[in-house]
């Protein structure tokens, strides 16, 4: 007995299928999508470059400036975009060894804290809550959103802008309602349609931005 897997299972897991499979077409086809997200992703990271080259060097000095002085990195994000926070956070504070460690936090991190900010309050304060007690002017926050649109992001924003603080947003798409917000100091936006090419692209521009951050500290000494 056979089965045919339909819709959008059958065309993620071919295997699945229990009917004789052409072995070498499925795998030929997998080899194809393959290269074709490959190619994708690089074209997309390329013209990274040129659309956010110079405003990617102005915000590292900036936030060069923001460390020099004794400033912390916050990072928060949700879903994919958390992990991302965590990772950025991570980066700044235990960099590979030749780098120097720079204060960051993610405010995703703390699970006990978020899930009682949300349950007590709501979820949209997650963020902007801890900002509210942790954050200084002059500290740098940076948000990552894929839609650019998240409710709980936008407002850890205006809590930051209130505090004083250097604002950064990384999204996705056509920026959403990030690119729309006043205050957001540096917005950077990944223009693709998928959400796997923005969190794939977005990585680029988070550690490029470390990068330059490191070199205008260095360079300052």
């Amino acid at each position: 007995m056979s089965a045919r897997v339909e819709g959008a299972i059958g065309a993620l897991y071919p295997f699945l299928d229990t009917r004789p499979t052409d072995v070498d077409a499925v795998l030929a086809a997998v080899a194809r999508s393959t290269a074709e997200k490959a190619a994708e992703i690089v074209a997309l990271r390329e013209s990274l470059a040129a659309e956010h080259g110079p405003r990617l060097v102005d915000c590292a000095r900036r936030c060069a400036a923001a460390f020099h002085a004794g400033g912390t990195l916050f990072t928060f994000g949700n879903g994919g975009s958390s992990t991302d926070a965590q990772d950025l956070a991570q980066l700044f504070l235990h960099p590979p060894q030749a780098a120097r460690p720079l204060p960051a936090i993610s405010l995703a991190h703390d699970v006990a804290l978020i899930t009682a900010l949300a349950n007590d309050v709501g979820f949209e304060v997650v963020f902007a809550r801890q900002l509210a007690a942790f954050g200084r002017a002059g500290d740098i926050a940076v948000g990552l959103s894929t839609s650019g649109g998240s409710n709980n992001v936008l407002r850890a924003f205006e809590e930051a802008a209130r505090r004083g603080m250097l604002t950064v947003g990384i999204a996705g798409y056509d920026g959403g309602r990030m690119a729309e917000s006043a205050a957001i100091d540096h917005l950077f936006v990944v223009p693709s349609p998928s959400v796997h090419r923005v969190q794939e692209a977005q990585t680029t521009v988070y550690h490029v931005l470390w990068e330059l951050t490191q070199q205008a500290l260095a360079d300052s000494r």
